[in-house]
């Protein structure tokens, strides 16, 4: 391949993480826009499921990927659904609901932070000076947003800080399984995939029980749209992402991080109209120093 050839290729692959992060951070608005009617997280989760059901079915049955049901897959399903999608959904719609959209998105970059120290105390990742140093800028950044009028508008909503820092943890819970036990033998769109129906089933029961089901066709509107849109893009862009990782190398594909929190309080302020004063800036450049120097770097990385 000619140098002129991997210029291209690579700034092709630049354009696909830019869209990549713009995308998912598009999805943080629209989640709570997606709120706006006081619909139950539940309820909310269960069409979002839907969607990724048939987005994701889409791309996998053609090519002859379908589920699969032995011992290692079933418990792969079970653990990332729950930890990828319906516990920190469920404290999503809870949380984004009275909290600014633009610190949601910064909330949700903390997932490297979190991560770390499990990692070391379950012997997967050795202890480093400039990653604690990296831990510490990004307790730093969440301090000064829980800080009282300091970023959030009302004293009230620093109480549900906490429960947004949940999604976050289980991210790095899930990330941290997948590491260590990998996808069954599945390729990661089928393992979603897989995730994604058995989240369907296990949310339907508990849409139905707690009252939160409800029918987004009998009252189209701005919030059904929002949910809509929000759980097609983030199926979609999970694939691009998965091929952008096995394309270009996991640690550039990582690197989208960045870009969606950007771009999630970008959205905010174009589709939200929300404005943030000086001090969330600075406590942005904490956190991404911070998880700039919590993230792992990999020894050989494909295309990097």
């Amino acid at each position: 391949m000619t140098a002129l050839a991997v210029t291209d290729r690579r700034w092709f692959h630049v354009a696909v993480l830019l869209c990549l992060g713009l995308g998912w951070g598009m999805t943080q608005p629209l989640g709570k826009m997606a709120t706006e009617d006081g619909q139950g997280p539940f309820g909310l989760i269960f069409w979002q499921l839907v969607v990724c059901v048939v987005v994701l079915g889409a791309l996998c049955l053609p090519r002859g990927k379908g589920l699969v049901f032995t011992a290692p897959a079933l418990r792969f399903y079970v653990i990332v659904a729950a930890l990828g999608t319906l516990i920190p959904n469920a404290t999503f719609y809870l949380s984004v609901a009275r909290l600014p959209s633009g610190v949601m998105s910064m909330i949700i970059s903390a997932v490297p932070m979190i991560a770390f120290p499990i990692a070391v105390l379950m012997g997967m990742e050795r202890f480093a000076w400039l990653r604690l140093l990296g831990l510490c800028l990004g307790l730093a950044a969440v301090g000064m947003l829980a800080a009282p009028g300091a970023v959030l508008p009302e004293a009230a909503m620093v109480a549900f800080l906490p429960v947004a820092m949940v999604g976050p943890l289980c991210y790095a819970l899930e990330g941290l399984y997948v590491a260590r036990y990998g996808t069954a033998g599945m390729d990661p769109v089928q393992a979603m995939f897989g995730a994604s129906v058995t989240g369907l089933l296990a949310c339907l029961p508990v849409a139905l029980v707690t009252g939160q089901m409800f029918d987004p066709f009998a009252d189209f509107g701005r919030a059904e749209l929002a949910l809509a849109g929000s759980s097609a893009l983030h199926a979609v862009i999970y694939a691009a992402y998965v091929w952008l990782a096995f394309r270009a190398g996991a640690v550039f594909a990582s690197q989208c991080s960045y870009i969606v929190t950007g771009a999630g309080i970008f959205w905010a302020m174009v589709l939200l109209g929300e404005r943030f004063p000086p001090s969330l800036w600075l406590s942005l450049v904490l956190l991404l120093s911070g998880v700039a120097l919590v993230s792992p770097r990999a020894r050989a990385d494909r295309g990097d």
